[in-house]
């Protein structure tokens, strides 16, 4: 089967993510002089799978991913945001750090390039039609987001209360507890997220 040149640049993008992902794990623990137990302890993430993430034999979920955040107190925005090499002022398609969650198929893009000091990031997501992906917890508490819908259906929980979105529909919220993204239309729900960080 041939192979286009854009999926090319998105394989090629993911594989080296994913070994920069395993090693920023590795060393956040060993920052905070934790055992993998100690961590397995916080995240509810049983020892075996973070010692296999660390070791880049497994690529976390979106949920995974999500309780390491909040374990170290980081938005998943900014750790994939770090995995990027050195700051540019432009950063063309096929080099923004593309994630994609091996359990629900979720594509999610870093369009933001990297730089220090700003508080505002920009993240491209694709949920594909009838998938869903729940984070119990926030990484970082009161975080402003503002999601802008653009083609598909996407109905999003937070907490209890369900926001259904239709194509150029926005809202905009501080998360305090639990999100579930769910793609309900025919296709595949794509949007565009800001993030906003409080300026340290």
């Amino acid at each position: 089967m041939a192979i286009n040149s854009e999926n090319l640049s998105d394989a090629t993008t993911d594989d080296t993510l994913d070994q920069r992902l395993s090693e920023r794990l590795a060393s956040l623990r060993q920052r905070q002089q934790w055992s993998l137990d100690d961590l397995a302890q916080r995240t509810g993430i049983s020892r075996a799978t973070l010692s296999r993430l660390e070791r880049g034999e497994t690529s976390p979920s979106a949920s995974l991913l999500n309780r390491l955040c909040a374990a170290y107190g980081l938005p998943m925005s900014r750790l994939l945001a770090e995995l990027e090499n050195a700051p540019v002022r432009a950063l063309p398609r096929s080099e923004q750090a593309l994630w994609v969650d091996p359990e629900t198929g979720f594509r999610r893009r870093m369009v933001s390039p990297p730089g220090a000091g700003f508080v505002g990031e920009l993240i491209e997501g694709e949920l594909p039609l009838g998938a869903s992906v729940l984070y119990e917890q926030p990484s970082v508490q009161g975080l402003e987001h503002h999601l802008w819908l653009q083609s598909g259906a996407l109905t999003l929980t937070l907490q209890d209360e369900a926001h259904p979105l239709r194509p150029g529909d926005s809202l905009r919220y501080r998360l305090w507890g639990s999100s579930r993204f769910q793609s309900t239309g025919s296709e595949p729900a794509h949007y565009l997220i800001a993030i906003c960080h409080v300026s340290s």
